[in-house]
């Protein structure tokens, strides 16, 4: 076990094992295995050892050595499980005696910061290593110093720089930094010498994982979880696609579903097709609820031609009056739907030119008027009129809720509706 800590922390400023060591007894030496160096491609030397680090788990170790070019390597792993829960250490570096022999897990999943220099190590970019707070700036000294050699000759500047970074970070070794270790796995560890007792200098804080976080660590969240088609929660947040054929050439075509909330009323299904064959296009709008105990009336008195951008949902069993065109559109004659005053005239207007009656003469005329001045005391009965002034009142616009004669409920499917003990 000796020879192993040696060679660990070769050049980290003190043995990481010296609390590892008297805990372990003489039956649980090192698993010794003849394997490949990637250095220099001769047979090294690996030693693997289960142990547990006091006030924390279980992990296993790993250092290999090569006696033909002396390289070395040594990593961590956690001898556990990936935790439930993140964990942040924030530990105020104040002396080189106290602090700078504080032994470190570093899992290979945790990042590494230094605020006060802007500092980062990201995760995934080190293995996991055991060292002290003094042996982490080493590794990182000696791994901005790798290739300064090829900098010195291709970019001198760069080079320079990197130099005075390396100074900055020898200088941390006096003390006076925050070291920030943040690790999504849980299995990273700072030590508290005056354990079991409070560490005034070390915070540790524990946090719920990002779905992104879940996801670098191989592991899929709860609330990911495969939900139920249904799920209302998914229709607001997707728009649905299914197939269904072209209402005018029969051919097969896509339409889109989406749920949507309309300011200051309510959730609405709005549906469109596309025919990729004809060209033809239709959009069609629902309530998303069920229907109400009571009809709605809304008439708007026009007094400005920006009127005719309102937003206007009309369901399909609303009908439209305009009383100076002595007008009257019943229900089911336009399908529902999401548009502005000026679209739904202008959908009129094409309705009765397909119908070849008088009446486009009157629309065509009316509804194509340059400024619509004309368009004075309109009265419709629609599911949702758009308030530009909401959450105030419109001063040009009232809405009337009213109770529905029987020949309505009737039209509606309402009279034979039993929805109070249908199982009898």
């Amino acid at each position: 076990m000796s020879v192993i800590a040696e060679e660990n922390v070769r050049g980290t400023g003190g043995s990481v094992f010296k609390e590892i060591s008297a805990d372990n007894d003489e039956d649980n030496q090192p698993t010794e295995i003849e394997s490949l160096c990637m250095n220099c491609y001769q047979n090294g030397m690996t030693r693997i050892l289960l142990t547990k680090i006091p006030f924390f788990k279980e992990v296993i170790i790993s250092s290999f050595t090569c006696p033909n070019c002396s390289w070395s390597n040594t990593e961590i792993q956690s001898a556990g499980r990936i935790q439930d829960q993140g964990i942040a250490y924030t530990l105020k570096v104040k002396s080189k005696q106290v602090d700078m022999n504080r032994e470190v897990v570093k899992a290979d999943s945790a990042t590494t910061r230094i605020p006060e220099l802007d500092f980062e190590i990201p995760p995934y970019t080190q293995k996991g290593s055991l060292s002290t707070i003094e042996g982490l700036i080493d590794r990182a000294v000696e791994g901005l110093a790798q290739d300064q050699q090829l900098r010195n000759a291709t970019a001198p500047e760069v080079a320079e720089k990197i130099d005075e970074f390396i100074d900055k970070l020898k200088n941390l070794k006096e003390g006076g930094f925050t070291l920030v270790i943040d690790d999504p796995s849980g299995n990273s560890f700072v030590e508290n010498p005056f354990a079991p007792q409070k560490d005034e200098a070390l915070s540790v804080s524990h946090y719920k994982r990002t779905p992104q976080q879940d996801a670098q660590l191989g592991i899929k969240a709860e609330d990911e979880e495969e939900k139920p088609s249904n799920d209302i929660d998914c229709m607001r947040n997707e728009v649905l696609t299914f197939n269904t054929n072209c209402p005018e050439c029969n051919a097969p075509a896509s339409t889109n579903m989406k749920l949507v909330q309309i300011p200051h009323f309510k959730e609405v299904i709005i549906m469109a097709t596309n025919c990729d064959d004809c060209g033809h296009r239709t959009n069609e709008v629902k309530s998303g609820g069920a229907t109400e105990e009571l009809g709605t009336k809304i008439t708007l008195h026009l007094t400005d031609v920006s009127d005719m951008s309102r937003d206007l949902l009309k369901s399909e069993t609303c009908s439209i009056l305009i009383p100076e065109l002595e007008f009257e559109l019943g229900m089911a004659a336009v399908g529902g739907k999401f548009t502005t005053l000026e679209g739904l005239l202008k959908d009129i207007k094409d309705l009765v030119k397909q119908s070849g009656t008088h009446a486009e003469t009157v629309v065509s005329q009316s509804a194509m008027e340059a400024e619509w001045h004309f368009l004075k005391h309109l009265f419709k009965k629609i599911l949702y009129l758009q308030n530009v002034y909401a959450p105030d009142p419109d001063p040009e616009m009232t809405t009337e809720k009213y109770t529905r004669t029987f020949e309505q409920n009737e039209d509606l499917g309402l009279n034979d509706m039993k929805t109070e003990g249908y199982q009898e």
